[in-house]
């Protein structure tokens, strides 16, 4: 079987080994491919795994000898599942591989605004402490998370391992998913509008779809606390990008933390980076070494259950 890996770097750029799968092929891995390069590179391949390069129907219609897919992430917006199936072509994804990785990041946002670590560090470092009057100080208000509403958007097993969390900081926790929800976890399902108007930080955790695209916008920002502080792990479509910067630039809320934006890497004129009180870190909540390494595996392990016969973790 001859594996070709599209664009591996992002999650081995190194430090870890591709050895599960050269077990079951001829595997050939590229460290990125652009798009005037996906057919030839993918055209002799059996198999093939994708993390951001696109399969749309177009390339799919020039791949005859592909029977496998394997996506690198959980979402699978790359490929058209449709023209795939047609194509009697297998599609997998990575499900629940980085959880716990992502729901850190939640609250590496979270702590960032209510202790502001590294503007405290950078004073010492700079001689503040040497020279001050006082045995202590403060240059940003400090604020206990005990206490606080904390509204999760999207209650599957991220969202619930950020609210459990959050129960362990002595956090209320409110919820706003599409279904209902039926969990042991200390929490309560609210309308979205509840949710909005009654949380002190709010962290979205639900995929994208065509529903829910650009869903924090003007109006729904406008229902927000303006003390309310917020999170985007999930997908950066979710949010209206203009609409947030205004709301952060006008004050009419305290701050967002994005691990996410609309397009990946952003454009220059994107407004969020040099919005007031928005932190943004170049879309890494999934890119521990362990949740990496979790990945690869399954990785594998889908690859050599489709080769077996019994394919698991199916999109189509």
């Amino acid at each position: 079987m001859k594996i070709v890996g599209m664009d591996g770097f992002a999650l081995n750029p190194g430090d870890l080994s591709w050895k599960d799968v050269e077990k079951l092929g001829d595997f050939t891995v590229y460290e990125r491919t652009p798009p005037e390069l996906t057919v030839e590179r993918a055209k002799d391949a059996d198999a093939v795994f994708t993390n951001k390069v696109i399969f749309d129907k177009k390339v799919i219609d020039q791949l005859p000898k592909l029977k496998y897919i394997g996506v690198l992430a959980t979402g699978y917006n790359v490929v058209d599942i449709e023209a795939a199936k047609k194509a009697g072509i297998v599609v997998t994804n990575i499900p629940a591989y980085s959880t716990p990785s992502v729901a850190q990041m939640v609250f590496s946002h979270m702590l960032n605004f209510v202790q502001n670590i590294s503007t405290h560090a950078d004073s010492v470092s700079n001689g503040e402490w040497e020279k001050s009057k006082d045995f202590s100080y403060w240059k940003t208000p400090q604020v206990e998370l005990t206490g606080k509403t904390l509204g999760i958007i999207g209650f599957g097993q991220i969202g619930q391992a950020v609210a459990k969390i959050g129960l362990a900081l002595g956090m209320k926790i409110i919820y706003q998913n599409r279904s209902e929800k039926n969990t042991e976890i200390e929490a309560t399902q609210v309308e979205l509008d509840t949710l909005l108007s009654e949380s002190d930080f709010i962290s979205i955790n639900c995929p994208l779809t065509n529903e829910n695209a650009g869903f924090i916008n003007k109006t729904t920002i406008e229902k927000m606390k303006s003390t309310a502080f917020l999170i985007n792990t999930g997908r950066g479509p979710l949010i209206n990008e203009q609409d947030l910067a205004d709301a952060l630039n006008s004050e009419k809320i305290a701050g967002a933390g994005l691990d996410v934006l609309s397009t990946e890497p952003p454009s220059e004129n994107n407004p969020l980076p040099k919005a007031k009180n928005c932190y943004i870190t170049p879309h890494i909540a999934w890119a521990t070494y362990e949740a990496r390494t979790r990945l690869i595996k399954i990785a594998s392990e889908n690859l050599k259950s489709f080769i077996n016969g019994k394919p698991v973790n199916l999109i189509n």
